[in-house]
């Protein structure tokens, strides 16, 4: 049983991290009807997608433990930057009806940007300007999603 060490701890930590979202996601599933192919139910496309995430992990983890994996190990958290992502999600949930999307995404670059060891304010401007559009094209104009673009005092 040599082959089944683990050798890349952090790829077997995040293939198990794939592994147990699958299956919370599919046990939530089954509380909703799956139907069949041709007339898909609400739970059909959940347990879908669960199973190939659990497929992935599955592979991940496998990967991690060949004889071949490069050796490495688990870093420490970065409690920081992870404050700063969770924080940042949360304020656009906040201000998302307030500031309007363009406000809340504004606010939500900005504020995750800083969860980066290489942040500049340039680099933070420039990928609000471009992911403000992107979201806008897809989104509003593309999709149609009835999202104020706009803060609420403007309209």
């Amino acid at each position: 049983m040599k082959g089944l060490a683990i050798r890349n701890h952090r790829a077997f930590a995040s293939g198990a991290l794939f592994l147990a979202f699958a299956i919370f996601f599919f046990v939530t599933a089954l509380q909703y009807p799956a139907g069949t192919a041709a007339k898909m139910g609400p739970g059909y496309f959940p347990r879908l997608l669960a199973i190939v995430l659990a497929t992935i992990g599955l592979v991940v983890i496998l990967s991690a433990m060949k004889s071949a994996a490069g050796r490495e190990t688990l870093r420490a958290w970065d409690i920081k930057g992870l404050a700063w992502i969770t924080g940042s999600v949360i304020l656009f949930g906040a201000l998302l009806f307030p500031l309007g999307l363009v406000g809340a995404l504004f606010v939500l670059i900005m504020v995750s940007s800083r969860a980066s060891p290489e942040f500049t304010w340039t680099g933070a401007l420039t990928n609000a300007a471009v992911l403000i559009v992107l979201c806008l094209a897809v989104f509003v104009y593309g999709l149609g999603l009835p999202l104020p673009v706009w803060p609420s005092l403007l309209n």
